[in-house]
């Protein structure tokens, strides 16, 4: 089991609402001001001249629709802060674009922003965060230009905290999650994973979100809209971990009740706890904790299916850099 009805990518964004972002937001009225400086000037007072503003930059503006992690979050030592615009930027723009985009940090963390297609822009560690480490974005786009005629009238600041490190070790022909936490073991779990035909996606996966029941058919992901197929659910089922925007998560099925090796029983690419397991493990993750798949017949996870950055090596994630590899400034 395990693929929420409807777009998986709708949650993605629900968790990562940005404040202000539209263009009608807060913080419009001084870009709606005329620029020119002839109309300081005071009335009757000829030979008093003001000082000249900067014009403002031709063109509709540059707008970021989302920012995550959100402000004040704490999330896991896999989350990578991921930028979202509302229109694209041009290859061209992307190295300045970033330099506009700081982030700051209680502790100095090597690290680089990737460009996902031409709207998404995810910075990562170059391994993963300190547990601990504050960390700060500041996207000043006042008058940067994204290379395709637009430019930025709205600096944007989020704020987040790296909590404890947890982690989720998956095999898939063990059938055993082994969970720990800063470097000590905390509980080995029985798991199922997904069978021959609908293998799991290997790799780290960092947690997306989580939620304590989803809606799940198969017909939304394409697997099966035949009610008498063998392949067929459309089911609500708890304790959700969700780990890509295609659909996979860590939870409970109804249809696989004691998954382990003893049973064996294959799930549709989801990773199968037992209800008690999985009430346990969603009390123990939060946003941003790597869950590492091993074992399964399928490619690790794509970097941008959620927040699977860590899916690429360093030298593959500076590819898809405009300005390379920094290290952050200090908080």
């Amino acid at each position: 089991m395990g693929r929420r009805k409807g777009g998986i990518g709708i949650a993605l964004m629900t968790v990562a609402v940005l404040v202000g972002a539209s263009a009608c937001g807060g913080g419009g009225g001084g870009g709606d001001k005329k620029a020119g400086g002839d109309d300081e000037k005071a009335a009757g007072k000829p030979g008093v001249s003001a000082s000249p503003t900067p014009a403002k930059p031709k063109g509709p503006p540059m707008l970021l629709e989302t920012i995550t992690p959100l402000n004040d979050a704490k999330v896991g030592v896999a989350m990578p802060i991921s930028v979202v615009f509302t229109n694209p930027v041009a290859a061209k723009a992307r190295a300045s674009v970033e330099k506009h985009m700081k982030v700051s940090t209680s502790q100095p963390v090597a690290g680089a922003w990737h460009w996902f297609g031409d709207k998404r822009a995810d910075w990562r560690p170059k391994t993963y965060w300190p547990a601990g480490t504050k960390v700060k974005i500041d996207a000043d786009m006042k008058g940067v230009s994204n290379g395709n005629g637009r430019y930025g009238v709205h600096g944007y600041t989020h704020s987040f905290t790296v909590g404890d490190d947890v982690r989720a070790d998956v095999s898939v022909t063990g059938h055993t999650m082994k969970v720990t936490k800063n470097g000590q073991a905390v509980r080995t779990l029985s798991i199922n994973a997904g069978s021959a035909e609908f293998p799991t996606w290997n790799g780290t996966m960092a947690v997306i979100d989580k939620q304590e029941k989803v809606h799940m058919t198969s017909c939304s992901v394409g697997i099966s809209c035949n009610k008498g197929s063998a392949n067929y659910y459309d089911l609500t089922l708890p304790w959700d971990v969700h780990l890509t925007q295609s659909g996979t998560y860590v939870h409970y099925s109804t249809g696989d009740p004691n998954p382990g090796s003893g049973s064996a029983r294959g799930s549709h690419g989801c990773v199968h706890l037992s209800l008690a397991d999985a009430k346990w493990f969603y009390g123990q993750v939060k946003q941003g904790d790597p869950v590492t798949i091993t074992g399964s017949p399928r490619a690790k996870a794509p970097a941008d299916n959620g927040y699977a950055a860590f899916n690429l090596s360093w030298d593959q994630w500076l590819a898809g850099s405009g300005a390379g590899e920094g290290t952050t400034a200090t908080l």
